[in-house]
């Protein structure tokens, strides 16, 4: 069986930018007539476009900085589409009146600290990257996204999403693609760049799981649901736990997402299908942390990536999250049987294939 996908409204494939709310849910939503969600597209295109001048190929650069310490930046946009419009908070610096600068203040750290401590990271480059953080960017701006410098988050309309500075694992989710990008640094299209959108949820999931002192049975597994404002609450973005469920509404029709290889999506739309295809890793990785943890098992994806390559495909990450799992007992760093249950977790969502 392979899925089809129902809205065709697309934001374009070209310059692409690491956007939290996928193109054909907000495609979805312009069709039927939020116009938040239109001039949020062609917002997008826009600042693609502006992206795409000062891209810069991060393997002509990887290793050349010299290491310091991370610092934080919180910018306000003040609802133009232009980032680092006003320094408005500074690492050390006293809270802010606005609730929304020091959400992004604080969540950004939470992901810092995170990486510096469970997983010994200095910032996104490891070589202490300071972060910027753009906060109220643009006129009810639905969406948040990482440009390969610096994060962006919208407001939202208040109706269908709320503040995206609201949600711990979509800014973790957003600064994952800064992680990725200075490790393997995926081709975001087809399996690759579902990879670049998995490796995203993992650690969003993981982080928001470490800050609430939960465990994996006690998680939700849901990537978004905070964010979603009163038109779409109780509803999610993706399910990690059961991809494809996580919502069914007239405004954003029913969730795509696959949990196995059976039903893999093979379409051109959403760049080949970097979001859709990424719940089957997702999946696997859910059923993993059940057996081993979250901590254990997300410690093995974080080691896993920083040995794959631009265009890996699914196939060459479940090779290499088993040989990093075998590593790692070998360390006794995780516990014996662990090997065999990764492995276990990939074959019930049909990977190898």
């Amino acid at each position: 069986m392979v899925h089809k996908l129902n809205n065709q409204f697309e934001i374009s494939p070209s310059n692409r930018y690491y956007g939290f709310i996928p193109p054909y849910m907000m495609g979805g939503l312009a069709r039927e007539g939020i116009e938040e969600a239109r001039v949020t597209i062609q917002q997008s295109r826009l600042i693609r476009r502006n992206r795409s001048k000062r891209m810069v190929d991060m393997g002509t650069f990887l290793g050349t900085a010299k290491e310091g310490k991370a610092s934080r930046k919180v910018f306000d946009s003040k609802n133009t589409y232009e980032a680092r419009v006003e320094l408005v908070r500074e690492e050390g610096g006293s809270p802010s009146t606005d609730e929304t600068v020091n959400n992004a203040y604080n969540y950004v750290g939470q992901v810092f600290d995170y990486f510096r401590d469970v997983m010994g990271r200095n910032s996104i480059d490891n070589l202490g990257m300071d972060m910027v953080i753009n906060v109220h960017f643009g006129e009810k701006y639905q969406n948040a996204f990482w440009d390969g410098d610096e994060i962006i988050l919208g407001d939202g309309d208040g109706k269908i999403f709320s503040n995206f500075s609201r949600s711990l694992d979509v800014i973790a989710h957003e600064l994952a693609h800064g992680i990725t990008q200075f490790s393997a640094n995926f081709k975001y299209s087809g399996q690759s760049g579902a990879l670049h959108e998995h490796f995203s949820d993992v650690f969003g999931s993981a982080i928001t799981q470490h800050a609430a002192n939960q465990n994996a049975h006690d998680a939700d597994w849901l990537i978004g649901n905070e964010i979603m404002g009163p038109e779409l609450y109780g509803e999610s973005i993706r399910s990690m736990s059961e991809p494809g469920t996580a919502y069914d509404n007239s405004l954003l029709g029913k969730d795509q997402q696959p949990a196995h290889m059976d039903n893999y999506y093979q379409g051109s739309a959403d760049n080949f299908g970097v979001h859709i295809n990424s719940g089957i890793p997702n999946k696997a990785f859910y059923l993993a942390s059940l057996e081993i943890g979250t901590g254990k098992a997300a410690l093995i994806w974080y080691r896993a990536l920083q040995k794959l390559w631009p265009n890996a495909n699914f196939n060459d990450v479940v090779k290499i999250i088993v040989e990093t799992t075998r590593d790692l007992v070998k360390e006794d760093v995780v516990p014996q049987g662990a090997t065999q249950k990764v492995r276990k977790a990939f074959r019930e969502v049909g990977l190898p294939k």
